[in-house]
């Protein structure tokens, strides 16, 4: 099982279609946590992800918790890399 979570801004188009790609793509049954790193008030988020809104990072479930989630894309949904990780699930 796969688990997507976006990193993005509450006025930020572009992490709004983003998210409607991925839905697209994955299907509603691919759960994506939505983390706004303005709201959440962590600087660690903020100082990683500035720029870089929306940021899609993935993890397989049982994944090693000390093996780091993967970034797949960011700006705009990369349907071949989100597409190869699907099908490494």
């Amino acid at each position: 099982m796969i688990h997507f979570t976006l990193y993005s801004r509450s006025y930020c188009h572009l992490c709004d279609d983003m998210l409607s790609a991925l839905k697209n793509l994955a299907g509603e049954s691919v759960p994506v946590t939505v983390i706004d790193i303005d709201a959440e008030g962590n600087e660690t988020l903020l100082a990683r992800y500035d720029e870089l809104v929306p940021v899609l990072v993935g993890r397989r479930v049982g994944q090693p918790a000390d093996q780091p989630d993967q970034q797949l894309c960011h700006y705009f949904l990369n349907e071949n890399t989100v597409r190869d990780f699907l099908s490494k699930a």
